[in-house]
């Protein structure tokens, strides 16, 4: 079989692209290709909004983001993060505040848009962690600083964090 036959076959048995990949085609995709993602920058009373990470790469506070699909715009994707990643809704600036690549790293090549937002509506309670033990994977909080837990691939934002930018 040739590469050929063989890449017909993977797009063939892929489901519509604009609602996703499966993991299969996920993880060849960037394996292959930057991928793009856009990051909601929420910020209160000196306190950034996080969402606790586990997965296969690392563990940590990260900034609320997702991969932007095939034919999505900006603002889609940043109304479904907020809808998905922290059960809310949010406004952002029209072009993002800051652009990040990360390259060397198992998940991939990404190129990060970081987006100020801000809260239209209430965070759900349930999401929120309480301060006491392990967060649970999704659990928000607004932290001060840099966490000293903070997911490494998103080290970049160091400086969004610490007040610097």
């Amino acid at each position: 079989m040739t590469a050929k036959v063989d890449l017909e076959n993977v797009l063939a048995k892929m489901r519509d692209p604009r609602k996703g990949l499966s993991d299969e085609v996920f993880h060849f995709i960037r394996k292959v290709t930057p991928l793009i993602n856009v990051d909601l920058l929420i910020q209160r009373n000196g306190r950034t909004l996080l969402a606790w990470r586990e997965d296969e790469y690392d563990t940590g506070w990260h900034i609320p983001g997702g991969i932007i699909r095939f034919r999505e715009e900006f603002q889609s994707r940043i109304d479904a993060v907020a809808r998905v990643e922290i059960g809310a809704t949010v406004e952002s600036d029209a072009a993002p505040c800051n652009i990040a690549e990360l390259r060397e790293h198992d998940r991939g090549h990404f190129i990060s848009l970081l987006y100020r937002c801000s809260l239209t509506s209430e965070l759900d309670p349930v999401r929120m962690h309480s301060g006491e033990g392990r967060p649970a994977n999704g659990a928000l909080s607004w932290i001060e600083g840099l966490p000293k837990d903070f997911y490494p691939a998103q080290l970049f934002y160091r400086d969004w964090l610490e007040g610097k930018r």
